[in-house]
């Protein structure tokens, strides 16, 4: 990317962290980390635009998130790296090594060109690109065992997944990228075209709900993960996490994620965040 290109190398979306649909750096964590966090976060943010814009075309995504990379490693700077630059300054202050953000940024990397995905295992291929880098961060952060990761691995999966069901009409409809495994959807006699109609068909619904039985798979694993933490905070953090992604199953189970939405309630937010402090205390 050119000198006088690089000052548009981030595409705003004005979406932020009250956007997300799981805590991101909530007050649950401690205050000293929470900035931290926010930095962080506002990398994955302003790379997540990049490869979510749809007027850029995928050569033009690849360049400006490959701009990021460089810029986080230190490799180049100037106008428009200020994200990547912010965060390679919080990494040396926190000797948290840069790999988790480099496997972010090539999770939205390979969103910029990659719209299909063959079957489970290659969608968790993504999945551990794209989702467990952040708790894995978070770990590290917190200066965590890595023995935890696996269950940090399998919540941050399952939100994932999670996030993608909530997701999966208006990402083929916006940007013809369908993150539900194409073979199941051979097997139960459905195609991707499906998600453009005003209800889930009988074969689209058995693959949603084939989808939510891998997340029911990942979420033993992650129930696990509270009382894996030295942090009592970061396991309060992580326990309401997995309240509320254990909510959003049942949402997804009940509802129709073609025919609408299906969205957390502020009170799911409330009941799972009080059930997950306890649980988190308990841990």
């Amino acid at each position: 990317m050119t000198a006088a290109s690089s000052a548009t190398i981030e595409t705003p979306s004005g979406k932020g962290s009250g956007d997300e649909n799981f805590p991101v750096g909530s007050l649950l964590l401690a205050p000293r980390l929470r900035p931290h966090v926010a930095t962080f976060y506002a990398l994955a943010r302003a790379a997540d635009d990049i490869a979510d814009n749809g007027a850029l075309q995928p050569d033009d995504k690849v360049r400006r998130l490959a701009s990021l990379r460089a810029a986080l490693l230190g490799e180049n700077r100037g106008p428009g790296h200020e994200k990547a630059e912010r965060m390679r300054e919080s990494l040396g202050a926190t000797g948290v090594a840069p790999q988790h953000c480099v496997d972010l940024l090539a999770a939205f990397t390979q969103d910029a060109t990659k719209l299909r995905y063959t079957d489970w295992d290659d969608l968790m291929g993504y999945c551990y690109l794209s989702a467990s880098p952040v708790g894995r961060y978070l770990l590290d952060l917190h200066g965590e065992d890595r023995a935890a990761w696996p269950a940090s691995d399998a919540l941050c999966n399952a939100l994932q997944v999670l996030n993608h069901l909530q997701d999966c009409k208006d990402d083929y409809l916006n940007l013809n990228r369908v993150y539900l495994p194409q073979d199941w959807m051979t097997e139960h006699r459905t195609s991707v075209e499906e998600l453009d109609r005003p209800h889930a068909s009988a074969g689209m619904r058995r693959v949603l709900d084939r989808t939510l039985d891998g997340v029911a798979d990942l979420m033993v694993s992650a129930r696990t993960l509270p009382g894996r933490l030295k942090s009592k905070r970061l396991a309060m953090e992580s326990a309401v996490i997995v309240a509320l992604a254990d909510r959003l199953t049942v949402l997804l189970r009940r509802g129709d994620p073609i025919a609408g939405r299906v969205a957390l309630s502020k009170a799911d937010f409330a009941l799972c965040g009080a059930r997950g402090v306890i649980r988190g205390l308990a841990a």
